[in-house]
């Protein structure tokens, strides 16, 4: 419960943060967000402090809720930020920052334990705390000013839209896919393989890795040919659903499991998030600005806290159907379900954007023939 208010919080605040944005000011929630943020994460490192019981219990819920707000202040921010800083390569910036991202993965780890045996358990939550902190005063110095107008649209008018609601679906099996890794995998990989425990987190390596890599390559694409994108989505989560089936593998595959394979998967299956996960702001903000919705700082603000709301339901069901899956039923079909959720959205989402597509052709042709009428119909006096 402890760890599951966190994706139960961050949906909420999403919701309320990305509504309110042009209300609150976006420099001054990200710059809150962060200084809230740094400041949660050296409490984490004094918790063992607090008596034991009910005391003990109160205070890791409301250090872990408030980290899960002031995260979400900063991410919604920071998108919106982004998008109206660099409108026209949007998907590239958002790109890489994931690089970033990656490194976050990759380091946390490693510099985390390292810390943790040198120095005991406050020093990593202080030592990140005050890095983050460090970030307030550089922030404040550097990002512009944004102002805008509230809009007069809601999130439940955009999560109606079919299109954004099919790309929400998308986002959360995503979502769910990372999470689900979390409790399964390392376990997986220490009963199948029975490598040591330092050596897990290696195996997490190709995943963030190529994840980092691929992202800013697939922003850049997105960019530049727009066309792209619905299909680096819908192909992304396709080969996402392929990765999980051979994760274990899928029994009914009947392919041995075997570490380099595990490994190889993982490194294709960070290159298939980034191809579907980079494309959906882009593909929600050109689907409400088609809608009606303005364009300006307010639509970007709803579209930061919808996709932030739905990354976090999928980070809540992942990690929580998961592990009781891995319990059930196994790695290797809780992992072949996993796969058949982003099978589905993938599918789903495929077959809209040809329902679209050919709506469109429709379209244009039944415009181009009553354009040819009107032509006719006007030449017609003047040939009599």
């Amino acid at each position: 419960m402890i760890f599951g208010c966190y994706a139960l919080f961050d949906l909420l605040a999403s919701l309320v943060f990305g509504k309110y944005l042009v209300h609150i000011g976006a420099k001054f929630m990200f710059v809150a967000g962060i200084f809230v943020s740094g400041g949660v994460t050296i409490l984490f490192g004094v918790l063992d402090q607090v008596p034991e019981g009910p005391v003990f219990i109160a205070m890791c819920f409301l250090v872990r809720i408030t980290d899960a707000v002031s995260f979400s202040a900063a991410i919604t921010a920071s998108s919106s930020i982004l998008a109206k800083a660099f409108p026209n390569n949007v998907a590239t910036v958002l790109g890489s920052l994931e690089i970033f991202s990656g490194l976050g993965l990759v380091l946390g780890p490693p510099l985390g334990g390292f810390l943790y045996q040198s120095f005991g358990y406050e020093v990593p939550f202080i030592f990140l705390g005050c890095v983050v902190l460090l970030m307030v005063p550089l922030n404040m110095c550097i990002l512009p000013n944004y102002e805008s107008d509230p809009g007069k649209h809601s999130f439940w008018k955009l999560i109606t839209l079919p299109k954004v609601a099919l790309i929400s679906f998308v986002i959360t099996s995503l979502s769910s896919c990372f999470g689900f890794l979390d409790p399964t995998l390392s376990l997986f990989v220490l009963e199948k393989f029975n490598l040591p425990a330092g050596y897990v987190g290696l195996v997490f390596l190709g995943l963030a890795l190529s994840y980092a890599i691929s992202s800013p390559l697939v922003g850049l694409l997105s960019d530049k040919v727009p066309s792209l994108r619905k299909w680096l989505l819908v192909f992304g989560s396709l080969i996402t659903a392929g990765c999980y089936m051979l994760l274990g593998p899928a029994p009914v595959l009947h392919i041995k499991s075997q570490l380099w394979l595990l490994v190889l998967i993982l490194v294709i299956n960070g290159i298939s998030v980034g191809m579907s996960s980079i494309p959906t702001f882009l593909e929600v903000l050109s689907c409400a600005y088609e809608n009606g919705f303005e364009e300006g700082l307010s639509t970007m603000g709803l579209v930061s806290g919808l996709f932030g709301a739905v990354w976090s339901v999928g980070d809540f069901i992942g990690p929580t159907l998961g592990g009781f899956l891995y319990e059930k039923i196994g790695f290797e079909w809780a992992a072949t379900l996993q796969g058949l959720w982003a099978l589905t959205s993938g599918l789903v989402m495929g077959l809209f954007y040809l329902l679209e597509h050919s709506r469109r052709r429709r379209r244009s042709k039944l415009q181009n023939i009553l354009g040819i009428e009107e032509e006719r119909t006007a030449l017609l006096p003047g040939e009599m």
